[in-house]
């Protein structure tokens, strides 16, 4: 067996490739409003949830914590998000949306919008759904919850 066939077979190297893919056509959009799509995940959840702590969204967003405070500098360093102290539990940060988020939020979401759009029309709204729902699956049984 030749080693691209192998690969065709590798579970771990077609979801890969599909998530490069599928984040490449939504990077492109997200970049004209100056994000990633990782750091539009964050602003997304942190806007849902009003205060999030650095454990929610490394289990959100399946990441490493590393991975997570990478993005989230960025977001902080303009502005879009505060970092600090829980309400209730001084001992713990959590990651509130600032005004200037909440701003640059609603400036990307129609571009998310659009990259949405177009992953539908490209691949079908039933395709579309049923890789969400069997990320869904995965996650769950892999014990991380999505958003």
């Amino acid at each position: 067996m030749t080693a691209s066939a192998r690969l065709s077979l590798c579970n771990c190297f077609a979801s890969r490739k599909a998530a490069r893919l599928i984040t490449k056509l939504y990077e492109d959009r997200l970049a004209t409003v100056g994000v990633t799509s990782t750091q539009f995940s964050i602003l997304v959840y942190v806007d849902e949830v009003n205060a999030a702590s650095m454990k929610e969204l490394v289990e959100v967003l399946a990441m490493e914590r590393t991975s997570v405070v990478r993005a989230l500098q960025p977001l902080e360093r303009d502005g879009f998000l505060a970092i600090g102290p829980h309400e209730e539990d001084a001992r713990r940060n959590v990651v509130r949306l600032t005004d200037a988020g909440r701003r640059k939020l609603a400036e990307a979401m129609p571009v998310w919008q659009a990259a949405q759009e177009e992953f539908e029309r490209r691949f079908g709204q039933e395709l579309a759904g049923q890789l969400r729902e069997t990320v869904h699956e995965m996650a769950h049984e892999m014990g991380h919850e999505m958003g």
